[in-house]
């Protein structure tokens, strides 16, 4: 049986929904005189109103969106795949989901109620399930947005030359002068090594109510840093890779949803009302590659998956599109048919709750992408490490516009939406206990395999990395130890090929990929024979520097895969000095030498003249 979970519930002093409006037309809240005011005030300026709101001229008149209630309804699943599937499909108006009970509750228009009910699935009016709003300041374990910018910004100043952050653009209402954010990138990269790198970009809380994710990023940057020179896989991470964060990729509706809000979208006053909780654009619907293409994303101005006008519409889309197009070489054409190259490398994860689910392109279509197994096969190691549920993003429905869809579909980077936890307003508990230590493995693993992410995660892992001794004199001889595993892959939905570990070996301070010198280990039970396989290695240090070494340690399965690299320490120290003499002591030493030879002469002497004389 699933886990339940408590899910988040809005204020009940707060509406359900909001009835969306038009240009022109009166807008029917209680107590609406100051919005019909500012309402006339924006007709009067309708001439700047596309300037002012960054909209294309014509573009908000030809949006006239339809006024349609919403419901709170419970939506149930017999079974975890449709629990997955709905999840994907109507995320947008999801509220809560009880996986004892085996229901969603979801804030539904009609037309979702309708394709709900085409599905077969039954559906039930819960109007006391309506979301009661827990506020940010009741979750310690969250930082705030400028929290979040403060760390980052602490990193960059303690770390210069491995942390920095820049800015990429802007939040849409700083881009119409209504405040707002830049949008910030922490990148992590030892700046004196050499490149060109692979990356790993993650994108954090694009949609604002999923207050798990920026925090996990923040987490993940943080333990990277701090591991630099203390923890093996850290630092070779931070000098042959680069990690690249969008910590706050919607910061304008983080905000809303910090105060208290059910929010979702970015906080665009062109679309739905200027006051409607519902406006603004989900991100998550707006970008290039096959947007609008499948009904995977709605062209109601006030619903919680409206794609916006056009595709890149949004200033904070714009600011991500720019980025990847910019950090990733560009690896296969933008069609839906040719294949990225094996050794195509770089990997982006847009990082979203809930559902506990890795998923992989496409969203648009059931039909599997060009590098379909290979995405597979590492959504299903990364999926091992925190115990979710791999799958291709397509749910009862498509998805277009999405993230993951445009990393690979663009620019034919292996891409990934991770949906973390049970609630959007995850308890810190659930947090810091589970969340946390699960989904930092995953992301480790996922900067290790970026160099090759098509090839790599086919091979053997290293667990278990040892040595009898990280501390040696120099000339002496360690027995370094590691088990291979080829098996580590989630089986909850499938089961991945795997084989014998073949061969293993270990580098000294260079590694493989720059082409350092491979030195073989044996097998434990001296024979690679198993599909898990101790390895070991007598090494010695004769004629290594003196000072701290790096080994890096990988596996070979019997179908030739080269599986992640791991690294440990070891310091080499330099052989104790025997004492050395002063000259002083020195001269000591041959006086009383001397002294010695000459007290011995007289009684040879003496004994020789007496017995002369006895004779």
């Amino acid at each position: 049986m699933l886990s339940a979970s408590a899910g988040p519930k809005r204020n009940r002093s707060e509406p359900v929904h909001d009835r969306c409006w038009v240009v022109g037309r009166s807008i029917s809240r209680s107590g609406s005189g100051r919005v019909l005011r500012l309402a006339r005030m924006l007709l009067l300026l309708g001439a700047i109103y596309p300037a002012v709101w960054g909209v294309a001229p014509g573009a908000a008149s030809a949006q006239v969106v339809e006024e349609k209630a919403t419901r709170i309804v419970r939506v149930f699943f017999p079974n975890v795949e449709l629990r997955n599937k709905i999840l994907i499909s109507f995320e947008g108006g999801l509220v809560r989901t009880d996986d004892v009970e085996g229901y969603h509750v979801l804030e539904a228009g009609p037309e979702e109620i309708e394709k709900l009910l085409a599905a077969g699935l039954e559906v039930v009016d819960s109007p006391g399930d309506a979301p009661v709003i827990q506020r940010l300041p009741g979750f310690p374990c969250y930082p705030t947005v400028e929290e979040t910018f403060l760390a980052a910004q602490t990193l960059a100043a303690n770390s210069p030359g491995l942390v920095s952050w820049i800015d990429v653009g802007d939040s849409w209402e700083k881009s119409v002068g209504l405040g707002g954010y830049d949008m910030q990138v922490l990148i992590l990269a030892n700046a004196s090594t050499p490149g060109p790198k692979p990356k790993l970009l993650l994108t954090c809380a694009i949609h604002a109510r999923e207050y798990t994710t920026s925090p996990l990023c923040l987490a993940f940057a943080e333990t990277l840093v701090d591991g630099y020179d203390v923890d093996a896989d850290a630092t070779w991470l931070l000098d042959h890779h680069e990690i690249h964060l969008l910590l706050q990729a919607n910061p304008d509706g983080r905000k809303r949803a910090e105060a208290g809000s059910f929010w979702r979208k970015n906080t665009n006053w062109a679309y739905c009302s200027p006051t409607s909780s519902n406006r603004g654009v989900d991100l998550n619907r707006n970008f290039p590659f096959n947007w609008g293409c499948c009904g995977g994303g709605s062209n109601n101005q006030c619903a919680a998956t409206y794609r916006g006008p056009t595709p890149t519409s949004e200033s904070e889309t714009q600011a991500v599109v720019d980025y990847m197009r910019a950090i990733f070489p560009d690896q296969r054409p933008s069609d839906t048919t040719t294949p990225a190259p094996d050794d195509a490398s770089g990997v982006y994860i847009d990082i979203h709750s809930y559902g506990e689910l890795v998923l992989w392109p496409w969203g648009y279509t059931a039909a599997p992408p060009p590098n379909g197994t290979a995405l597979q096969t590492l959504g299903r190691k990364l999926a091992h490490w925190n115990h979710y549920l791999p799958q291709q993003a397509i749910g009862l429905y498509p998805t277009d516009g999405t993230t993951d869809d445009f990393g690979y579909g663009d620019l034919g980077v292996a891409s990934y939406t991770y949906e973390l936890g049970t609630d959007f307003f995850q308890a810190c508990s659930v947090f810091e206990n589970t969340i946390l230590p699960d989904n930092l493995p995953t992301l480790v693993y996922a900067a290790k395999v970026s160099r090759t992410p098509y090839q790599t995660p086919a091979g053997p892992d290293v667990t278990a990395l040892a040595l009898d001794s990280t501390t040696l004199v120099a000339g002496q001889a360690a027995l370094l130890t590691a088990t291979l595993d080829d098996t580590l892959y989630s089986q909850i939905n499938g089961t991945e090929a795997t084989q014998n570990v073949a061969e293993a070996e270990y580098y000294v301070d260079v590694p493989p990929w720059n082409s350092g010198t491979p030195l073989a280990l044996s097998a434990g039970d001296g024979a690679f024979d198993a599909s898990i396989e101790g390895v070991e290695g007598s090494l010695t240090t004769s004629g290594w520097t003196i000072g701290r070494h790096i080994l890096f340690v990988r596996g070979r399965d019997a179908a030739g895969n080269w599986g992640a690299v791991s690294a440990i320490f070891l310091e080499v120290e330099a052989p104790p000095e025997v004492p050395s003499l002063s000259w002083l002591a020195r001269g000591l030493i041959v006086g009383l030498v001397l002294m010695t030879a000459l007290m011995r002469r007289p009684r040879r002497y003496a004994a020789w003249a007496g017995n002369s004389f006895a004779s």
